[in-house]
């Protein structure tokens, strides 16, 4: 591990005071990450599609702007990306999938206006699976991310091309979708911040759908302050300031600890043991440990994976009458369990939804302030054991949060004995990712994790 900083690690923070000052030029920051990508990502696949020559026309109008003395904030003139789930207009969104591989939108998904808004340099489009729920495969179309840790491992689903750009220093940011996890896991997997907000926050106007009622949009980040910024220029105007409680202190704040929920799901040693050190971490800085056992968390994930594989066949089903060869073999296989789901189960889950929504309301209003839980329960397994087991169970922690919609953020924990990242998972009531941004920053600030790069 190396805690250097070339421009291409630069936190968002540190790159707008450069640019401000005069110290460094966009089209230099742009350079610097289009350099790391033209070396790093022939072996990391992160991106689909590279738009070097654009992201430089837009880096040169940044500094043009600057030395006018336009000021848009701190993402102007920051190199990004966007996962491929998100249209751009005048760049290919493939989805990842043979059936929109050469699709050129004629206009942006709203949050990408958003980030255009603030001055953000998008670089291209990032890697996922297939339309957000396939799984890679030998032969795909798109060869899948790799785990900039260890290329021979995956990089966390589906946003895997974003959280593995962010951790390798190909961009500063990346956004992502998160459905069952989707920013979550790759962010656990990668040893980068990744955060789902509450529900409905970041508007989903074009973005590729997977399960509407379960879709999220949201950034992945090398820092908690550098996630806030992010999370800030993609809620746009009108948000509360989600940076105004870095830095205050823990003292007073309650932890709520599922613990009989993690017990009865399998995890590494490895990862329960750096769960415990997070928890004297967060003990130490003032905040108070309870145990909570909401009812009904453990059929969380049989819920969330029904209702998305439901809501994915309904998305999907046109195609796969007609064009079923233009998706993939794992998209289509996942799809099949979708059709296998009757309206009534479907129904059935989404009322256990409901009662899970109330019950994690009440818990956040009546007795904790966040609840924490491990983010991943192993570290990455290799590409190899994902192909060979693409519908295997994984990441079950992330469920609860995309059911109930309440905001959760991923972060470093620690790394393996193999250096893989190992991840927290913090999560705070709906319109409370101000709270959950102060939880994590204290915790990350204390843990001293912030600044590991990949080898």
């Amino acid at each position: 591990m190396t805690t250097a900083a070339p421009l291409h690690y630069l936190s968002i923070s540190q790159a707008a005071q450069r640019l401000r000052s005069g110290q460094l030029t966009s089209l230099e920051l742009v350079n610097a990450c289009l350099d790391r990508i033209a070396t790093q990502d022939g072996e990391l696949n992160a991106f689909i599609t590279v738009s070097a020559e654009r992201a430089r026309q837009k880096a040169r109008a940044a500094d043009q702007q600057r030395q006018a003395g336009q000021d848009l904030g701190p993402l102007h003139g920051i190199p990004i990306a966007h996962k491929d789930m998100l249209l751009t207009a005048g760049e290919r969104t493939t989805a990842a999938s043979a059936l929109l591989q050469d699709w050129v939108p004629t206009q942006d998904a709203a949050v990408v206006q958003q980030l255009q808004r603030a001055g953000a340099i998008s670089l291209g489009k990032t890697n996922c699976h297939e339309f957000a729920f396939g799984s890679p495969l030998p032969g795909d179309l798109f060869p899948p991310a790799r785990n900039p840790w260890n290329t021979a491992h995956m990089p966390g689903s589906s946003s895997s091309g974003s959280g593995a750009a962010v951790a390798a220093g190909l961009v500063m940011a990346a956004t992502g979708t998160d459905t069952g996890g989707s920013v979550r896991h790759p962010a656990a997997a990668c040893g980068v911040v990744g955060m789902k907000p509450t529900y409905g926050l970041i508007s989903l106007e074009g973005v590729l759908p997977l399960a509407p009622s379960m879709d999220h949009v949201g950034p992945l980040t090398r820092s908690v302050a550098d996630n806030a910024l992010m999370l800030q220029a993609m809620a746009g105007p009108g948000a509360p300031d989600f940076s105004a409680r870095l830095g205050q202190p823990l003292r007073g704040m309650t932890l709520g600890v599922p613990r009989q929920a993690i017990a009865a799901e399998a995890h590494d040693p490895e990862v329960l043991a750096a769960f415990e050190e997070a928890l004297r971490v967060l003990q130490g800085l003032g905040a108070r440990l309870v145990d909570v056992a909401p009812a009904g968390l453990a059929q969380a994930p049989e819920f969330a994976n029904l209702i998305i594989a439901y809501e994915a066949h309904a998305q999907h089903a046109q195609t796969l009458r007609t064009q079923p060869d233009k998706l993939g073999l794992a998209l289509r296989q996942r799809l099949a369990l979708g059709a296998a789901c009757s309206e009534a189960a479907y129904q059935a889950a989404l009322a256990g939804a409901a009662v899970l929504r109330e019950r994690y309301a009440d818990l956040f209003a009546s007795s904790v302030d966040a609840v924490l839980s491990p983010g991943r329960e192993f570290p990455a397994e290799t590409l190899q054991a994902l192909m060979a087991a693409p519908t295997g169970r994984r990441s079950t922690c992330n469920r609860v949060y995309s059911l109930t919609g309440a905001p959760a953020l991923t972060l470093p924990m620690c790394w393996s004995s193999t250096s893989l990242p190992l991840a927290l998972q913090m999560a705070t009531a709906h319109q409370q990712e101000a709270l959950l941004y102060q939880l994590a920053h204290a915790y990350e600030t204390a843990a001293g994790w912030a600044g590991q790069h990949p080898p």
